[in-house]
């Protein structure tokens, strides 16, 4: 079982003085059988005090409050955990059964969630390709593969072509992106063959550099297979997630699971840095959590006052205007 020590920065920094930021932050880890957090120490410009809930999703998020005026926030997330490996799914049970149980429970929380299907111009040239008669004839489980490994070969991983608001119509055309858009794509098939999935948030941590999302937070997808379970996907790597991937939270698409949202009173002009690193540790931590690893800037975005995001713009209008 890998042990991990997990080191994520977030810093905001600010071309004049702004006050009363307000943040929500999902980098608590889960705790379930698959995954043992041992300790976390969050470190946060101000050292305000953060209220722990858990939302609809049973995801643990954090609130707070920096209300004097700053240039800097600085979110510092050190965590060690120990991940487990996972039994895979079997595929003695009738082919027929497992979809047939999918009709079953597709109205039922919480599985409704995770099937609706957004609305976009390629539709029917995805539906195509994701012809539910053609999977009804393997195992769910094969199907789930199937689709995870379609959407890692025919599209790039492409750094810096896409955003967290790119469509699935943009993707779809690009046939290139990052994480989370390779997760967008396998998560729209997924659900047209009603097969109910969710977006999840992490880490991925492999030894030897194989793996494609170090440096930042990672995305991939969960997949409900019938008599099993929830079941990881992660199509930027072609893989079943198993002990490399460590989870932060789950949701239906990237809206729910943001590591770090939050808005300010102050200049709309801003630069935001993220770093993440992570070291293995077989057992003992020799000194646990000192010195603070300080990882490089893997993203790096400057707001000079066109905001795409239109709560946060409104919000910033509103907020410039007391």
């Amino acid at each position: 079982m890998p042990r991990f020590v997990i080191h994520h920065v977030t810093r905001y920094t600010y071309a004049e003085p702004v006050r009363d930021s307000a943040n929500q932050i999902m980098l608590y880890p889960q705790k379930d059988e698959r995954q043992e957090v041992q300790s976390q120490r969050l470190h946060i410009t101000g050292e305000p005090r953060v209220e722990v809930f858990r939302d609809y999703y049973n995801n643990e998020v954090g609130y707070f409050m920096h209300v004097p005026l700053h240039t800097e926030l600085k979110i510092d997330s050190t965590i060690a955990v120990i991940t487990k490996p996972i039994v895979p799914p079997s595929d003695n049970i009738d082919i027929a059964q497992q979809w047939k149980h999918l009709q079953e429970i597709k109205y039922t929380a919480p599985f409704i969630d995770f099937l609706k299907q957004e609305q976009f111009v390629a539709l029917n040239e995805v539906k195509e390709l994701a012809n539910i008669d053609t999977y009804k004839a393997v195992s769910v489980y094969t199907a789930v593969k199937q689709l995870n490994e379609y959407v890692y070969n025919n599209f790039k991983y492409i750094k810096g072509v896409t955003g967290v608001e790119t469509t699935v119509d943009e993707i779809w055309k690009l046939k290139a992106g990052v994480c989370q858009d390779f997760a967008h794509i396998l998560l729209v098939l997924l659900r047209m063959l009603d097969i109910p999935s969710r977006y999840v948030s992490g880490y991925v941590c492999p030894h030897d550099h194989t793996l494609r999302g170090e440096g930042a937070t990672h995305a991939w997808v969960e997949a409900y297979i019938p008599y099993y379970g929830w079941l990881g996907l992660d199509p930027t790597n072609n893989c079943v997630v198993n002990d490399l991937h460590v989870r932060l939270a789950v949701g239906r698409s990237f809206s729910d699971v943001s590591p770090v949202r939050g808005t300010y009173k102050g200049t709309a002009k801003q630069a935001l840095e993220v770093g993440v690193s992570v070291s293995h540790e077989d057992g003992v931590l020799t000194n646990e959590f000192a010195p603070v690893l300080t990882p490089q800037p893997v993203t790096k975005k400057e707001n000079g006052g066109t905001e795409t995001n239109s709560y946060r713009r409104y919000m910033q209008m509103v907020q410039q205007q007391q």
